[in-house]
């Protein structure tokens, strides 16, 4: 089922048309060096019979004979003569199936996230327990990622995707049925150590969007792809703002319908849970039988026994692009988090008993997010412009969050409606452009390793923005944590302006013939890269 698809119907220059799709040509690309390859193996590789180049024109007639024996899905890519090489990627009809698999799951993540903060005054009567210990049922999702997300980055690029993401379904949803034992007023921390093993199953679920999108995605819709993925996420916080207060109103005076309402939610969740559980065992596989792209396509050469992940971080922490990406998403992705976190504060302090309106604000936040994250990775896919895109949506933010912060208290909650709105389109807009924009400067390492770190750098500047946008707000004003906040978001768009862009996966998906390789710091730009193009197609036809 996983090779079935029309032909994919990008195009580079040269190519010709053949029956259900465009026919990609490519140039010959020099030997790759990626994913954490270590030095001297890769040569040492390649003269191994058992391991030829996916396309050889010297060998090509012995390479399509190889392919046809050990690998089926490489036959379609090989050249018809040794005068030229194509390549014919393929969309399989299962990606559609997978992303909408894994938003679902990635919904109800976030859900069980979002559900006890929302109802705090609700689980601090039926449990008995403090604000603080109800903060730290959400609290959990953030400290349990930041130690565990390299374990995880490595289980994904060394186990694979399918393994991950059913680890994440699964975790999720186990964690769910711990909750459904946890409904007696005494047992608060059953209900933390159910909380706990759904924020490790987060670990597993919020490095994956990119790499979803780029094994199964075509070009023209890989950055989409991501953006919907990532989409799943934030619909869930959405829903656990509305949902969760309608199934478990506040009986305070009758602990027994309190205790039955919750019950009543936690086993629908468990329920939902299960069935998505089993739908990722069914639906998901390590990839598609026949790459979406040629950057996928190229990756096909690549052994295995060949991969270091302490190479592979290494090369990644030496790419500066990509360190400077990883300082100013995190920047802009802690200033979302402590915004969303502190908000409720913030609009209590200038408009008392506005509790309902908060959470409101709070959802109009995340909705205008949403769209914003489709919309930027539409833009993404049709236009390729990864810094410009990145560096505008940046200052926009930046200009909507001093817009916010000097009309927070001007009386009219509408006027605060807006600002929060145009807000949380931007800076939730800006997530898929982060993650694609990091797969782009450093591929072809692993986009789950990519991820993972920037949402760890989001997770680090969350915590500590939080903490201290939290003691302005309470010691001055909202004011003076929100000018704190935006004082930091300016440096993240001088951080964004320095990145050297690269586009190392778009310029293999065009065909350009590059030399790509693992993690090269002073890699092409994409004026040469362009200068190149067409000397590179000149070289196909002789």
């Amino acid at each position: 089922m996983g090779g079935d698809g029309a032909d994919m119907s990008e195009t580079g220059e040269g190519g010709e048309e053949g029956e259900g799709g465009e026919v990609v040509e490519v140039a010959l690309m020099p030997p790759l060096h990626q994913n954490g390859c270590l030095p001297g193996r890769e040569t040492e590789r390649r003269s191994s019979s058992s391991s030829a180049p996916l396309v050889s024109v010297s060998d090509v007639e012995v390479g399509r004979a190889v392919a046809s024996e050990e690998h089926p899905e490489a036959e379609a890519m090989l050249p018809a003569s040794t005068s030229e090489v194509k390549l014919i990627p393929r969309l399989s009809k299962r990606r559609l199936v997978v992303l909408v698999i894994f938003s679902l799951y990635s919904l109800v993540n976030a859900f069980q996230w979002i559900q006890y903060s929302i109802l705090t005054s609700v689980f601090t009567r039926y449990y008995n327990v403090s604000n603080s210990q109800i903060d730290w049922l959400s609290m959990t999702y953030m400290v349990t990622y930041i130690p565990l997300i390299f374990p995880a980055t490595w289980l994904l690029d060394t186990r694979g995707l399918r393994i991950t993401a059913l680890l994440g379904s699964g975790l999720n949803c186990l964690g769910a049925w711990i909750k459904c034992t946890s409904v007696q007023p005494n047992l608060y921390v059953v209900t933390l150590m159910a909380q706990i093993v759904c924020s490790i199953a987060q670990v597993f679920i919020l490095g994956l969007p990119s790499r979803i999108a780029s094994v199964w995605f075509g070009p023209k819709e890989v950055s989409t792809a991501c953006a919907v993925a990532v989409l799943g996420n934030q619909l869930g916080t959405a829903i656990g703002f509305l949902l969760p207060p309608v199934l478990v109103p506040n009986t305070a005076d009758d602990l027994d319908l309190m205790g039955q309402n919750i019950r009543i939610m936690f086993y629908g969740t468990a329920a939902v849970s299960t069935l998505l559980f089993i739908l990722a065992a069914v639906v998901f596989k390590e990839k598609p039988k026949y790459p979406p792209s040629q950057s996928q396509a190229v990756l096909l050469d690549v052994s295995p026994d060949d991969y270091s992940y302490k190479q592979s971080m290494i090369n990644l922490f030496r790419n500066v692009p990509f360190v400077l990406l990883l300082i100013s998403y995190g920047i802009m992705t802690g200033a979302f988090y402590s915004v969303s976190t502190l908000l409720n504060q913030m609009i209590i302090t200038h408009y008392e008993g506005e509790e309902v309106n908060a959470g409101r604000i709070g959802l109009t936040l995340v909705v205008a997010g949403m769209v914003g994250s489709v919309i930027c990775g539409l833009w993404l896919d049709y236009t390729k412009t990864y810094k410009q895109t990145t560096l505008v949506v940046y200052i926009l933010s930046f200009v909507g969050m001093v817009v916010f912060t000097f009309t927070l208290d001007c009386g009219h909650l509408v006027v605060v409606f807006v600002t929060g709105g145009v807000l949380g389109f931007f800076m939730t807009g800006y997530l898929p452009l982060g993650f694609e924009f990091a797969v782009e400067i450093t591929y072809p390492e692993s986009e789950g390793t990519s991820s993972g770190l920037l949402n760890a750098s989001a997770q680090i500047f969350g915590i500590i923005f939080t903490l201290i946008q939290g003691k302005l707000t309470t010691d001055y004003n909202p004011r003076a944590g929100n000018i704190f906040l935006f004082v930091w978001m300016f440096i993240g768009i001088i951080l964004t302006a320095l990145i050297k862009s690269d586009l190392r996966r778009h310029n293999v998906n065009s065909g350009i013939s590059v030399d790509i390789k693992s993690m090269s710091v002073d890699g092409p730009t994409e004026d040469e890269l362009s200068k190149t193009a067409s000397k590179s197609q000149s070289e196909l036809k002789i």
